[in-house]
């Protein structure tokens, strides 16, 4: 259980900022913005960076990431030309080329003018499996609230009559077609301290907001609550999660009739479920069936046997003094683990063994050049088995790499610009011992001799 934060105190001379919409604190917030901008804005110096940095961010020959929904490749791209930005998408074979062919689905540059409002993205939630309609959220001049609105993918526009939130600190997913998970600002006394949305309802297409029914109401003291539909062919699942704080949280099932049955997992774990796996993170040592594990670690569970009392797992990765876990990803047969070694991340790919018990089996994925900062992500893990490979180094440009587990090295697929001549250098990785007697690795790219 977590403690309330202590009151403020009343005699606070500057309780007055704890309004965050008032005009006084806004005002005061703008006239320190003007004093920064004069001390540090005002000067060649900061001219040269800024457009150094525009060259990059407007860069037309940057690399436009991708998600893949459905058949095709999305990707949300800003320019110059375009500040507010253009959803866009094509299919993987016109991707590969160097200028592949775009479709607009969306302009926000067109809609916020269109609507007289200063859009920014923040994101669409397609529905699985036939990914046509999307819930897209869109936030007035940034601002955590948003509206969100229901799209079309085939014909492109939003639904006449279709789901619809006013702005507020949303969580909002599909259920099905017709009914969402809505989390949202329902009156007084919905909202945490937090300010996000303290009750999660489930929302029917054609009927008020105001009817839709309660699914799980969170305290007054937690961060905030939210609810969604894994769906997975053959494993779809609801889930309602209560966010207590930045680090605890806890997860429920949730079952056809509406009862809720909590994930029995340490509140500081994060959990990952995928068909039939679960797999667990703890922060802390944990102590379960008589073994404690590490913090750090990574484990495995069949969910359906977890959830049936079963507490048998698998530890797929262990820390110690010089590794960590960074990240993982499912694709369809396989898992990927992004581990930190020395600061240098490696990949590995773990497999489940086919039976559903036994060992995981476990080969590096290559193709990486060293002493670089790597990614390697599902494309889309119902699927198959691709992956896509971001690559950063001193020296090297972020490039980015298209692979296949268990069909040989992933292949170039874009690249971004040099912005130096890399050829005088390399770089090279050594340690040093510390004050507290610790070898610290370090980096560095010096001149090549």
């Amino acid at each position: 259980m977590t403690s309330s934060p202590p009151p403020l105190p009343q005699d606070d001379a500057h309780l007055w900022l704890e309004d965050i919409d008032g005009a006084k604190p806004l005002d005061w917030a703008r006239a320190q913005n003007a004093r920064t901008v004069q001390a540090y804005a005002r000067s060649p110096a900061f001219d040269a960076l800024q457009q150094g940095i525009l060259e990059v961010l407007d860069a037309n020959d940057r690399i436009p990431m991708v998600r893949k929904i459905g058949a095709r490749f999305y990707n949300f791209w800003r320019d110059q030309a375009h500040p507010k930005g253009l959803w866009r998408r094509t299919t993987l074979d016109e991707y590969r080329k160097p200028l592949p062919a775009w479709e607009t689905v969306l302009d926000l540059d067109a809609l916020a003018a269109a609507d007289g409002e200063n859009w920014v993205w923040h994101g669409a939630d397609c529905l699985e499996p036939d990914y046509r309609r999307c819930l897209i959220s869109l936030s007035r001049g940034g601002a955590d609230a948003d509206v969100v609105r229901e799209f079309d993918l085939q014909t492109k526009q939003f639904v006449e009559g279709g789901f619809s939130l006013p702005e507020a600190k949303n969580h909002v997913g599909w259920k099905d077609i017709d009914h969402l998970y809505v989390a949202t600002d329902f009156g007084p006394g919905s909202m945490t301290s937090s300010s996000y949305p303290r009750i999660v309802k489930q929302w029917q297409r054609g009927t008020p907001l105001e009817s839709a029914v309660a699914v799980y109401e969170g305290l007054h003291e937690d961060m905030s609550v939210s609810a969604y539909r894994d769906n997975t062919p053959g494993f779809e699942r609801d889930f309602v999660t209560r966010q207590i704080d930045f680090y605890e949280s806890e997860t429920w099932l949730r079952g056809a009739d509406g009862r809720l049955v909590k994930i029995d997992v340490p509140d500081d774990s994060n959990t990952d479920i995928t068909r039939e796996w679960m797999l667990i993170e703890p922060r802390e040592d944990w102590t379960v069936a008589g073994r404690t594990y590490a913090s750090g670690s990574l484990l495995a569970a069949k969910f359906d046997d977890y959830m049936a009392g079963r507490r048998e797992l698998t530890v797929l990765f262990e820390p110690d003094d010089t590794t960590a876990l960074d990240d993982h990803s499912w694709t369809r047969h396989h898992l990927i683990l992004n581990v930190m070694h020395d600061v240098v991340n490696r990949l590995e790919v773990l497999t489940p063994p086919s039976n559903g018990s036994g060992e995981w089996a476990r080969v590096s994925l290559g193709g990486a050049p060293a002493l670089s900062t790597i990614a390697a992500g599902g494309i889309d893990e119902d699927e198959n088995d691709d992956y896509f490979l971001t690559v950063s180094g001193f020296l090297q440009p972020t490039t980015l790499y298209i692979g296949t587990i268990g069909q040989g090295e992933p292949q170039v697929l874009k690249d971004s610009p040099a912005f130096f001549d890399a050829s005088r250098y390399r770089v090279s990785q050594h340690f040093t011992t510390s004050k507290d007697a610790r070898a610290c690795p370090t980096s560095r790219s010096p001149p090549r001799t």
